[in-house]
């Protein structure tokens, strides 16, 4: 039997605009540009900078004498001067603009946006103060198009094998080893342009291309581009020693017949199967550690432009003063086309003098909707500037001894809820805020996240951040013996000696988080 019943429920949900701010929030500068680039390819209404002189002159007129235009320039000074957070501009109910033509009072909004200081809906992030920070790029040539370049030293018999050499070098990955299976790209070639080869053709011209510079390129593994290396090291270098090349020879067969042995640093079954002794093995240790493991690494990747990180934040100390500034290079002035100012402006004569037709009010339409779309994201912009300036402001003050000195041991116990108490944002959007980004300060440019620890308390009853405790494990690693390096177990007695009182569980997580392998990695003969 079915029955009916009426109940009432409660739930928040977001709004397209606020899911979309929330993403123009966490995306870091040096990616905000494209997003502001989409956006004004994407909506006509959206311009961006100044037409003349005049119009700039204007602007600071108005911003000296409009309250309106200056809402978020004096609620951003409120929160250096007065202290007061603003509100979370994430989660806080806003207005969406509406973007539905149904029912749209034309008039009234026309006569609303008439009335409207068209200044106020200009972005005022990327501010002229702020030093413009270009992302270096490279002009070399890509490492696949220096592969390429080196095929012409190649004399190849007919198109097939240069197919099979471009192939090659197509399967190339960014660190220069071949992950495609020889087998597999016998098909590759027979699918994708009607070459019939067979494995041994492919291999043939393979060897070729692994004595291409960088040596070792195109190799299958790392034993594989060790040996290329040191073959060719045998054959190039001069006037070597009979102990030289007996070197050489013997840190072949080690990486050929005890690799697995030499991966895992088990040195005693080295000895024994070289017959040699500690300082022999270590001077081919050392032969073979002063090879390159990627032979691609000094290259830019074949699609990719080299990646570096552009600050979204720079800290300076003006005489013991903390000065905080948004990179805005990436974030230009935005405003409403003039154009579509200009047929807002006609609709309304027109309509004075005679009745508007249908065409008219429809296109009138799609204007508003471009006019509320691109206010909107002018503001987005501006409240993305707000949010992070205050949440970057409160992670100063509260690491202001760190900023001051650069002393890791400075840092406090920070995590997310103590900065969203005194900003007043949502710990979502603090999260928001410090993912991806960075802080350029006079000790070196720092990921935000690095500032956000867990609290422990020492055996004194002080309380100090996981960080300083990270930082006391490196070093007691780094002073160690290598020959005999600290199992966690003697870690966690040197970090209880210290006043850290933790767990080995706790010691070897700290350990994995700092990327230092376990004592049988780090022994060294």
């Amino acid at each position: 039997m079915f029955k009916q019943t009426l109940s009432q429920k409660l739930s928040q949900k977001l709004s397209p605009q606020q899911i979309q701010l929330m993403k123009l929030l966490q995306i870091p500068t040096a990616t905000l540009e494209q997003r502001i680039q989409e956006e004004l390819e994407a909506n006509p209404a959206l311009d961006e900078g100044y037409e003349n002189e005049e119009e700039i002159q204007g602007e600071h007129e108005t911003e000296s004498e409009s309250d309106t235009d200056n809402e978020y320039t004096d609620e951003f000074d409120d929160i250096y001067t007065n202290g007061e957070p603003v509100k979370d501009s994430v989660t806080e109910e806003r207005e969406a603009p509406e973007t539905t033509d149904k029912e749209i009072e034309l008039d009234d909004y026309v006569n609303e946006y008439m009335d409207d200081d068209p200044i106020m809906y200009k972005s005022t992030a990327g501010t002229k103060d702020v030093e413009d920070k270009d992302i270096p790029f490279s002009v070399q040539s890509s490492f696949h198009e220096y592969l390429q370049e080196q095929l012409g030293t190649l004399d190849f018999q007919n198109e097939k094998q240069r197919a099979i050499a471009e192939q090659i070098i197509g399967s190339i990955d960014n660190d220069g080893y071949l992950r495609r299976e020889v087998s597999a790209m016998v098909n590759d070639l027979l699918f994708s342009q009607n070459i019939e080869t067979t494995e041994e053709e492919i291999e043939e011209i393979l060897v070729k291309i692994q004595r291409f510079d960088p040596i070792g390129i195109g190799s299958r593994n790392l034993q594989e581009c060790i040996t290329i290396q040191l073959r060719h090291l045998e054959k190039t270098s001069k006037n070597l020693s009979e102990k030289n090349i007996e070197d050489i020879h013997l840190a072949i067969k080690l990486v050929n017949k005890y690799f697995d042995a030499f991966s895992k640093k088990h040195y005693k079954k080295l000895l024994k199967g070289l017959g040699i002794d500690n300082e022999r093995l270590k001077e081919l240790i050392e032969i073979i550690t002063s090879l390159n493991p990627k032979p691609a690494s000094g290259y830019a990747s074949g699609n990719a432009s080299l990646n570096y990180v552009v600050p979204d934040f720079f800290i300076v100390n003006r005489d013991g003063e903390l000065e905080l500034t948004l990179n805005g290079r990436n974030a230009p002035d935005l405003r409403v086309n003039d154009y579509y100012k200009e047929m807002l402006t006609s609709y309304a004569n027109t309509k004075k003098k005679r009745k508007p037709s249908k065409e008219q009010k429809e296109a009138v339409n799609f204007i508003k909707s471009k006019i509320d779309s691109a206010k909107w994201f002018i503001d987005a912009i501006k409240q993305r500037y707000d949010t992070m300036m205050n949440t970057m402001y409160s992670i100063m003050n509260y690491q202001d001894e760190y900023f001051l000195t650069g002393d890791p041991s400075r840092l406090r116990p920070m995590i997310l809820k103590d900065i969203a108490e005194i900003t007043g944002l949502d710990i979502s959007t603090v999260s928001r805020v410090a993912n991806s980004k960075y802080v350029q300060t006079e000790f070196g440019t720092k990921l935000l996240k690095e500032f956000f620890s867990e609290s422990m308390q020492t055996e004194d009853g002080q309380e100090v951040s996981t960080y300083e405790v990270k930082n006391v494990l490196s070093k007691i690693i780094k002073a160690e013996d290598k020959k005999k390096p600290l199992s966690d177990e003697k870690l966690m007695d040197a970090l209880n000696n210290e006043g850290y009182n933790i767990a080995r569980r706790t010691v070897a997580k700290y350990r994995e988080q700092l990327d230092i392998p376990v004592a049988r990695m780090r022994k060294e003969l």
